[in-house]
């Protein structure tokens, strides 16, 4: 029997996103796996807001404090980052709106976003999908291959900063939620979103 190629593109695609859905939690986190935790969306949004607003204020001045010819990036940490990864369980998630906010401003201003996440390199494309649908101008996106899911998390990220370094950017800011997101250096200023001592992903 021929299989066609658009029938085994339709099923990868399938699988990628079905993968996807599995990496949110249920909407309400507080249950998630049954654990007491005494966060809500109300409250994460607030935090959130808080850090964001330190970021703008920083991001403003170090954009315009460009040099000639300067390739400035911000690199982003994607669940419960980028994404509401733990606050809704459909596909495509919807973008943090506070971290988009700041995105916006910097893409605007010539700044390349770049996002490095635990991902597996099989939901890739549809990752990509979810940040560009939201409204993320993604200019790279780095997920673990096969060999990276053996390696630390926070040794693969930094890594991934250097190779972005490696371009010729310069990494003005880091945002994430993890210390996994923020460790090990190569970026200007780094501005932690919270995890609830590790309640969110």
């Amino acid at each position: 029997m021929t299989t066609r190629p658009w029938a085994h593109r339709l099923s990868v695609t399938a699988v990628s996103v079905a993968a996807l859905a599995a990496t949110a939690a249920p909407a309400d986190a507080a249950t998630t796996s049954g654990t007491a935790a005494t966060v809500d969306y109300a409250t994460w949004q607030k935090d959130c807001q808080t850090v964001m607003d330190q970021a703008l204020p920083y991001l403003q001045q170090r954009i315009a404090a460009a040099t000639p010819g300067e390739k400035q990036a911000i690199v982003f940490d994607i669940d419960n980052t980028s994404l509401e990864t733990d606050f809704g369980f459909r596909y495509p998630q919807p973008a943090n709106k506070p971290v988009l906010n700041v995105a916006e401003y910097a893409q605007e201003h010539g700044v390349s976003l770049f996002f490095v996440t635990a991902r597996p390199g099989i939901i890739a494309a549809p990752t990509e999908y979810n940040l560009e649908y939201d409204g993320y101008d993604v200019s790279g996106l780095y997920v673990r291959g096969l060999s990276d899911l053996f390696k630390n998390v926070a040794a693969y990220k930094t890594a991934q900063r250097v190779g972005i370094e490696n371009k010729g950017y310069t990494i003005i800011a880091n945002i994430g939620n993890s210390a996994t997101d923020l460790s090990g250096g190569h970026a200007e200023k780094t501005f932690k979103l919270p995890d609830y001592d590790g309640q969110l992903s």
